[in-house]
């Protein structure tokens, strides 16, 4: 009997820790197969409201990894990488004529399927004469 009830709590102890595990990462949940960007960074000139593409070098580093980030105008005007990667990045912008960005440590994370996007605004400051 209690070789019976020793196996049943075992059992049922097993059962439970696999239902937590499922709904820790909402296995019922269907992933996209698309490719989701973990950094969007957004280019602007100070003083303007328009992004800025032209001649910016926008790229991200984690330890050893290095990205150069990537916009397709005129339909895409943002800066985006670190495909399906999550990280602490460090940003750098550049741009001949304006003083060169770095940001903080920004992190991106992921859940079940994707990377949870961020999205970094730069403003790039023009070298005073």
């Amino acid at each position: 009997m209690k070789i019976k009830l020793s196996i049943l709590l075992f059992m049922t102890l097993i059962i439970a820790n696999s239902c937590e595990k499922e709904t820790q990462c909402e296995s019922a949940k269907i992933c996209t197969l698309q490719a989701v960007s973990g950094l969007i960074v957004n280019v602007r000139l100070q003083n303007s409201n328009e992004l800025e593409t032209t001649n910016v070098t926008v790229i991200i580093r984690e330890g050893t990894y290095t990205e150069n980030l990537v916009a397709y105008p005129p339909y895409q005007l943002a800066f985006t990488g670190a495909v399906e990667r999550k990280g602490n990045y460090i940003i750098t912008a550049t741009k001949p004529g304006f003083k060169t960005f770095t940001s903080g440590t920004i992190k991106v994370e992921a859940d079940c399927c994707h990377v949870i996007p961020k999205v970094v605004e730069v403003v790039l400051q023009p070298i005073a004469n």
